[in-house]
């Protein structure tokens, strides 16, 4: 899965801030990765981090002991672990979360259920994590538009 979006265009040729894509990976193998471990990587690093994949049970646990490892290495420590949804939201195309419905409202757009159940899980994944409070969500009316929503 090698998918950037528009929206993050201005930081994703020098990686120097986490892409979506691998933001959905650290969701999916439950780790919790700081942006200042992520400068702590090396470009070669971060670009194998990018092209792991990360779907199946063994690539999931590959992935975070690869991760791991190369945080290890680069820090002297390994970052945080959470634990993993089995049934995380960006993969029920069936319903909503709250807060994505609460953000729409809040930029005064409208966002039909078969709308969202048109979106892949990482469109949807970008969603939710834009539409969280806390988050620099300046990015959720333009990832609107770029998925075809608006």
């Amino acid at each position: 899965m090698m998918t950037f979006f528009q929206f993050e265009a201005d930081f994703v040729e020098s990686l120097r801030c986490i892409p979506m894509q691998i933001r959905y990976k650290l969701d999916t193998c439950g780790v919790k990765l700081k942006l200042t471990h992520w400068h702590h990587l090396s470009q070669g690093d971060r670009q194998t981090l990018l092209e792991l994949p990360c779907e199946s049970p063994a690539e999931v646990d590959h992935y975070r002991q690869a991760l791991q490892q190369m945080i290890t290495q680069a820090t002297g420590q390994p970052a945080g672990e959470l634990p993993c949804d089995p049934a995380p939201p960006w993969l029920d195309a069936h319903s909503m979360p709250d807060s994505v419905q609460t953000k729409a409202v809040e930029c005064q757009v409208a966002i039909a259920l078969p709308q969202w159940a048109d979106l892949t899980p990482l469109q949807r994944f970008a969603l939710i994590k834009l539409s969280r409070s806390g988050h620099e969500n300046r990015n959720f009316v333009p990832a609107l538009q770029e998925f075809g929503v608006l």
